[in-house]
């Protein structure tokens, strides 16, 4: 949108929104999660087990990579963790009142189970949560599927799960969750595990539509989910792509009449509700010029009572600092404020970027391409408002220039999306059910026209 198109909608939408956003703000609940924070980390008790978990939980999927410094072949060193950042992070969170931790086998290239392991063993194990995922996408054989199981135990040094996840279950609905659970005894064996007391707690993380929802909450008579973990901020709750995904306010209300706790991923939707278009930010800046834009999004799901924890993926120690703020006398929202997040939401989607949560998931690509970092660079753009639109656009040249200066910088030529061979390897990876190869390619046309000269 151009800068005048949207300060019109700015100005029809606040008002248009202010009668039909009354009634967001959670009902609450005597049987829900309790609030202890008293000054301090907000905490909620859980009220099917009493364990006490801060509301602000530590997501292990967006830790620092660097080069390995112990590579000694030839060519570009592979990245891993860096360990050193990791323990300065994890000791600020745990000083600061974090004591949920969550991983998987899958994050960061395999390696973030182990780093989370040497992170937390410093630790004494009665002092935070574990959760960690079944994460055989690649391998549901009962062999591949119980070692992987096992190898967490290894990995994350314990012997018991506080919150064990079955990883990313909703797409491919029913028959994809037999193959991978049912199908090869796995679950089963998951059930005698949470018996013996190996697994405290048992759910599933959940992306997909409402129909495959509905099928997986009816298992909850014959497997008696302990908790379930959702996609939840203030855009996905009424705003999602109820083609891929189901709004968050439906889940969030099927799960609370249940009294099945929650746990939440994505509050920032991979980041996207940290870097909101600049018109957003002026708005709640006006009326929080201390707070972060960030920390609107987290209140946004902290506010609700079913909500156990809420998971950051906290890559640098100032992301640690300014969470730490927000979940520290933590501030619930006013009705009129859930009204405004609602006004927020409808204004983010006017905006034409990809759904893309910065997950990895879709990584390594087969033909070299760095999808997230392309989908980040674009993501950017189009939320600072820095897209060359057409020739007659005030400061196209300028626009034009610096888009394409500034994807050479982020994506090297090599990795960038022209590489794309539509091979569809990386779609059946991706939570967010995106059609990676099309958004690709949507991509690559800009950045075409935009060298050539022609929009």
């Amino acid at each position: 949108m151009e800068r005048r198109e949207f300060l019109k909608v700015v100005g029809a939408g606040s008002a248009a929104l202010g009668a039909t956003a009354v009634g967001c703000a959670p009902k609450k609940d005597k049987k829900a999660p309790v609030a202890t924070g008293n000054g301090g980390m907000e905490y909620r008790v859980n009220p099917r087990n009493g364990d006490k978990i801060s509301l602000l939980g530590y997501g292990c999927m967006r830790w620092p990579m660097i080069p390995d410094r112990n590579y000694t072949g030839n060519g570009r060193a592979p990245q891993v963790i860096d360990q050193e950042a990791v323990n300065a992070m994890v000791d600020r969170a745990y000083q600061g009142g974090v004591n949920y931790y969550d991983t998987s086998p899958a994050y960061l290239q395999g390696q973030s189970e182990k780093a989370a392991g040497i992170a937390l063993s410093r630790y004494p194990r009665n002092t935070f949560y574990i959760a960690t995922k079944l994460s055989n996408f690649g391998d549901n054989s009962w062999e591949g599927s119980k070692k992987m199981y096992l190898d967490s135990f290894e990995e994350m040094q314990t012997d018991y799960f506080d919150y064990y996840l079955l990883h990313n279950i909703g797409g491919g609905g029913l028959p994809m969750f037999s193959a991978r659970y049912e199908d090869n005894g796995i679950m089963d064996f998951l059930l005698k595990e949470r018996e013996s007391g190996r697994i405290r707690n048992l759910g599933f993380s959940f992306h997909g539509n409402q129909a495959a929802f509905d099928d997986f909450l009816k298992l909850d008579d014959k497997y008696h989910w302990d908790f379930v973990q959702i996609q939840m901020n203030y855009v996905d709750w009424r705003h999602a792509d109820t083609r891929r995904n189901a709004n968050a306010e439906y889940l969030y209300e099927e799960l609370d009449k249940r009294e099945i706790p929650i746990t939440v991923m994505e509050p920032l939707q991979g980041g996207r509700l940290a870097s909101v278009p600049e018109n957003i930010t002026a708005m709640m800046k006006t009326r929080e010029p201390d707070k972060s834009v960030a920390s609107w999004a987290f209140r946004f799901v902290g506010s609700h009572p079913r909500v156990l924890t809420a998971l950051s993926g906290m890559t640098v120690i100032e992301h640690v600092e300014e969470n730490l703020e927000t979940f520290t006398d933590f501030q619930y929202l006013s009705e009129e404020e859930y009204q405004f997040l609602e006004e927020m939401a409808v204004l983010m989607r006017e905006y034409p970027m990809v759904d893309c949560n910065d997950c990895k998931y879709c990584m390594p690509c087969p033909y070299g391409l760095d999808i997230p970092e392309i989908f980040k660079h674009y993501n950017k753009c189009v939320s600072e408002g820095l897209i060359a639109q057409n020739a007659a656009q005030e400061g196209y040249k300028k626009l034009r220039r610096r888009y394409l200066l500034s994807y050479d910088r982020a994506v090297a030529p090599v990795r960038q999306a022209d590489h794309c061979t539509g091979c569809n390897q990386c779609v059946e990876h991706c939570p967010q059910s995106l059609r990676i190869p099309q958004e690709l390619q949507r991509i690559d046309n800009y950045v075409e026209k935009l060298r050539q000269g022609l929009l």
